[in-house]
């Protein structure tokens, strides 16, 4: 009913204004923290932050503090609170049986009933603030045995955060824990049944969420402080568990979202598609970035592409045209998210230990592909700051290489715990969530 009551010019510039009145004190340059899914730019960097490049068990902790449950949401930070997600089992053990999804494997069972919590955590000396248990149900799909039933990230603003357990449920909670408004959208049917994972993002006023998968796929705006549905756009897509990120280009915003079929461009008052390009292979999981015009987008599954596109006065269609600065199908990412460092577009091959280096403008190699020797195996996206790149492996090793022409290896770190979620940087600390505990690296830890 409410958005009936809004129609043509007095809804857009209703929207609009919703944008403008806040766009100044919440965005990402003016947030602090991490406040989101890749950081306050949406590009893996962390512009202030000095962390230690040297850690272990007994070295530059500064707290490490029990997670209870299951997620591979990174934390999100504002001020001296921490938010992140998890899925606690909980009862007795059920008889386990498959979600029965076409394709299935490596998924694993589902047999228990699940707690969906947010949790709140004192930033300074990583005491609990509270935990809030938002959802109690048994899941349709458990996930990919390297996955969770908590996999997106939040976003958080000056006073509230924003957790997204698809399926399960979107809620807004203040900074006390108290539910302020929830939304449901229904069940989602992932691909081979391996889960959901694709984060929020806001930008003034405007919450945005991503409902690609194998059933009728959508892009959703919400307003932050009440949840109610501002816009919906039906989207032509198969399962992706790429999270949209929204830019500001020449004083208007767009929210762009990769998918198997276009990554497109969408007019954040209106969802109106701006452009559209072609190219990407279907499984979508990398986050793309944006920088100085260009756009930059990845994907490897049937097929390996990465391009960079022009989005100076883009409209249409823009696939194979000179608005593609340039594409390359070798070393592509698949589940890590890209970085981009000043003018440096790093990216992972597939899952596996060799990072790329290249100038982002031209896609020159800048050196190209280097083997990082000490890690196996990665999920979590690199992350950069005060010209170091840190990357993560799923043993929780992390290698720091210098953010230099040539990259050299300058400190290898062991916590001795798998690390699935993405690091989070604020000033001179690093948080790491492992499977079971959420570290603070610090040059003050012990």
């Amino acid at each position: 009913m409410w958005r009936k009551q809004w129609t043509g010019a007095i809804w857009i510039a209703a929207v609009a204004a919703m944008v403008s009145c806040d766009s100044v004190s919440a965005t990402a340059d003016e947030r602090p923290g991490w406040s989101q899914w890749r950081g306050q730019n949406s590009n893996g960097v962390s512009q202030d932050g000095k962390p230690p490049i040297e850690w272990g068990t007994n070295q530059n902790i500064r707290w490490k503090t029990a997670i209870p449950g299951r997620g591979h949401s990174t934390p999100v930070i504002f001020g001296d609170r921490i938010f992140l997600t998890s899925a606690i089992p909980i009862g007795e053990k059920l008889a386990p049986k498959m979600s029965g999804r076409p394709g299935e494997h490596d998924n694993l069972p589902i047999d228990s009933k699940f707690q969906f919590v947010v949790i709140c955590i004192n930033r300074l000396d990583g005491t609990l603030l509270w935990s809030k248990v938002v959802h109690e149900a048994i899941p349709t799909e458990a996930g990919h045995n390297t996955a969770s039933l908590a996999s997106a990230s939040p976003v958080v603003d000056s006073q509230h955060v924003y957790a997204h357990f698809g399926s399960h449920g979107l809620y807004c909670l203040d900074f006390d824990g108290k539910i302020e408004w929830q939304k449901h959208f229904g069940q989602m049917h992932s691909k081979h049944g391996h889960g959901e994972g694709a984060s929020p993002t806001l930008f003034g006023n405007i919450l945005v969420v991503n409902w690609d998968h194998e059933e009728k796929s959508f892009l959703v705006a919400l307003e932050k402080s009440t949840g109610k549905e501002l816009w919906r756009r039906d989207r032509d897509e198969d399962t992706s568990w790429s999270s949209p990120i929204i830019i500001d280009y020449e004083g208007k915003q767009q929210v762009i979202v990769c998918g198997t079929n276009r990554v497109r461009g969408y007019a954040l008052t209106t969802g109106e598609v701006q452009w559209e390009c072609g190219g990407l292979s279907s499984n979508i999981v990398a986050t793309p970035v944006f920088a100085n015009n260009i756009l930059y987008v990845g994907s490897s599954y049937e097929k390996k592409m990465l391009m960079a596109i022009d989005l100076r006065g883009a409209k249409g269609d823009l696939t194979g045209s000179e608005r593609v600065l340039w594409s390359r199908t070798r070393g592509t990412p698949y589940v890590p998210s890209l970085l981009l460092y000043d003018d440096s577009l790093y990216f992972l091959t597939h899952y596996q230990n060799v990072l790329t280096r290249v100038h982002g403008p031209t896609g020159k190699d800048s050196p190209g592909a280097v083997r990082l020797g000490s890690l196996g195996n990665i999920y979590a996206s690199p992350v950069g700051a005060n010209g170091f790149v840190y990357v993560t492996d799923l043993a929780g090793t992390t290698e720091v290489i210098t953010h230099a022409d040539i990259p050299r290896t300058v400190a290898v770190n062991r916590l001795n715990e798998s690390v699935n979620a993405s690091l989070a940087i604020v000033g001179d600390e690093l948080f790491i969530r492992g499977e079971k505990n959420l570290y603070c690296v610090s040059h003050d830890g012990k």
